[in-house]
Parts: C-alpha cells; sequence; structure tokens
C-alpha cells in the first residue's frame, strides 16, 4: 500500500509543488535569512519615550486646533454654512450672537431703573426690622450666655466638693476603751452522773 501512496503522491506533484512556496514558508520568518525579522523588540526605555513623542504631538495638535477654533471659530462657521447647506444652522448662531450682544448692553447701562421713594422707605422699615430682630437675638444670646456661665460654676463647685470628699482620709471610729484580759482557769467539774 505504500507503494501506491508514494506512486499517487508523486504523480500529482511532480511539478506542481515544486513551482509554488508552500504556505508555511512565508508563516515561518525563521526559515528566512532576512536580518529585519530577527531584530528583537526595543527596549522598555525607547517604547517608552516613543509612546511620549506619540502623545506629545497628539496633545500639541489639540492645543493648538483648540487655539484656532477660538481665534477662527466665528469665520469656521460662516465657511462651513456658506460651504455646505446641510450645516446652515451653524451660521445663524454665530450671527445671532454677532447682532443680540450689542442691542441688549446699550439700553441695559442707559436705563438703569431708578427706584421710588416707595420702594426705599419699604427698605427702609424691612431693614429696621431686621436690625432689631437681631439685636433680639443677640440679648437672648447673651442672656443664655449668662446662665450658662452660672451653671458651669455650680458644676464646678459640686464637682469640687466631691473631690473634697473623696481625696479626704476616712474617718477612723474612735478608739474602744481597752479590755482587761482574762484569765482563763477551768471551772470546777462536777462529779459525774451514774
Amino acid at each position: 500500500m505504500s507503494s501506491t501512496l508514494s506512486s499517487t503522491r508523486s504523480r500529482f506533484s511532480a511539478g506542481r509543488w515544486v513551482a509554488a512556496p508552500s504556505i508555511d514558508a512565508a508563516l515561518h520568518p525563521t526559515d528566512l535569512d532576512d536580518d529585519r525579522l530577527r531584530r528583537k523588540r526595543p527596549s522598555f526605555g525607547k517604547r517608552a519615550s516613543r509612546a511620549l513623542t506619540r502623545f506629545l504631538i497628539a496633545f500639541c495638535i489639540g492645543v493648538a486646533a483648540t487655539l484656532a477654533w477660538q481665534s477662527y471659530g466665528d469665520a469656521a462657521r460662516e465657511l462651513i454654512a456658506i460651504s455646505s447647506p446641510q450645516l446652515g444652522w451653524l451660521a445663524p448662531q454665530a450671527a445671532a450672537v454677532g447682532q443680540t450682544a450689542p442691542d441688549t448692553i446699550a439700553p441695559a447701562a442707559s436705563a438703569a431703573p431708578v427706584p421710588d421713594q416707595q420702594q426705599i422707605n419699604a427698605m427702609s422699615l424691612g431693614l429696621a426690622g431686621v436690625r432689631q430682630s437681631v439685636d433680639q437675638l443677640a440679648a437672648q444670646l447673651a442672656a443664655s450666655q449668662q446662665q450658662m456661665a452660672r451653671d458651669i460654676i455650680k458644676l464646678q463647685a459640686a464637682e469640687r466638693d466631691i473631690l473634697d470628699k473623696i481625696s479626704a482620709p476616712p474617718q477612723q471610729p474612735a478608739a474602744a476603751p481597752a479590755r482587761k484580759p482574762v484569765a482563763l482557769t477551768q471551772p470546777p467539774q462536777a462529779p459525774p452522773v451514774r
């Protein structure tokens, strides 16, 4: 059976596979003698510095775009609105802000409302009422502070009395009169009962 397989392989693969490289050869770079594929990865420091450089470039581009938009934003909006009708909503917003701003500032500055005498009287009465209530609150606060000070003094006096009672040595009872020693004598024995 091995002879049939080998003849089958040789018959089908006689000239076909020799001309075309195998797919596996393209997938294995170690088989190739190219120095570029055999190089090692760059060190961590080089990769980190490249990443930092890329980040700084992106950051600078963002800052430049922001500054350009702040400087030329209105002109850019108009240019976009003119070039594309679908984005026409950009232009009226910039134009409306530019046209209405001077109109609203000028009348407000020239026509400052002048309060009439009734409003001034009402405000002064209101301020007098507020002043009176603040004075009442201040008097109540002072009275409560004085009461609190008296209570603290009473508590301190009671604390001193308790500490004096605790720290004083206990009173010893009066000494009892000395007893006379009693001689131990044996009482006479009664005759045994029979």
